[in-house]
């Protein structure tokens, strides 16, 4: 059974979402709600209607000892050495997230409607969404945006213009998170990308426990 949403806020529970990993349809994309869903494990994918999700299992990169973690390879590692790139956090969401959206993908289409992109430059300026941007010179080349609750960061989308950005921008994003002690990197699913950087796949009851633990963590991304 598909949930429906109105005014009110509130989801209902994650762990009982269809195979599909569809939780619930309506709503908005309000800071209240977009904030509430994150905490509750559920993220939107479509804005008309809106739709909410929370797959299984659930992609992340790994953080704390033990876990594995994010994975840098060796055409990585030189472009970190060689400092080509200017990394940035939070100097120009919306330039970020308009080029996320703007990325060609193997569908041709994006998730990152405008009103996506009004709701979460909304989100960032209330202090919940966060960017990583990757510049040569002044010119942006790669980045991505995410959203932060306590020690709990979802990462939304990246992008890259040059060889290697998006990749550089990650692998400062994940320095960022570990070193304020978030205790979660989300990914929400894998790809050929996040895969070669050391994503994994939990199962759904797994990352709801630790995402519980994790948004109740006094982190600051800023």
């Amino acid at each position: 059974m598909i949930h429906p949403l109105d005014h009110r806020l509130g989801f209902p529970d994650p762990a009982k979402a269809r195979r599909d990993g569809l939780v619930a349809v309506g709503g908005d994309l309000s800071v209240d709600r977009l904030v509430l869903g994150y905490r509750t494990g559920v993220f939107p994918w479509t804005e008309d209607p809106v739709t909410w999700w929370s797959p299984d299992p659930r992609a992340v990169f790994g953080l704390g000892p033990g876990e594995g973690g994010f994975h840098i390879p060796r055409s990585l590692s030189r472009a970190l050495r060689k400092g080509a790139f200017d990394v940035t956090f939070d100097q120009d969401f919306a330039a970020v997230i308009r080029a996320c959206a703007e990325a060609p993908r193997d569908d041709d289409a994006t998730w990152i409607t405008p009103g996506f992109i009004a709701a979460y430059i909304a989100l960032h300026r209330a202090g919940h969404a966060h960017s990583v941007e990757v510049r040569q010179g002044d010119t942006l080349v790669g980045g991505v945006y995410g959203v932060a609750v306590g020690g709990f960061f979802a990462g939304e989308s990246m992008f890259h213009r040059a060889t290697d950005a998006s990749k550089v921008a990650l692998a400062h994003l994940v320095d960022r998170l570990r070193s304020r002690g978030f205790a979660l990197f989300d990914t929400q699913m894998v790809t050929p990308v996040t895969r070669s950087l050391g994503a994994t796949e939990i199962p759904r009851a797994e990352y709801l426990r630790r995402l519980a633990d994790a948004v109740a963590l006094p982190c600051r991304f800023a």
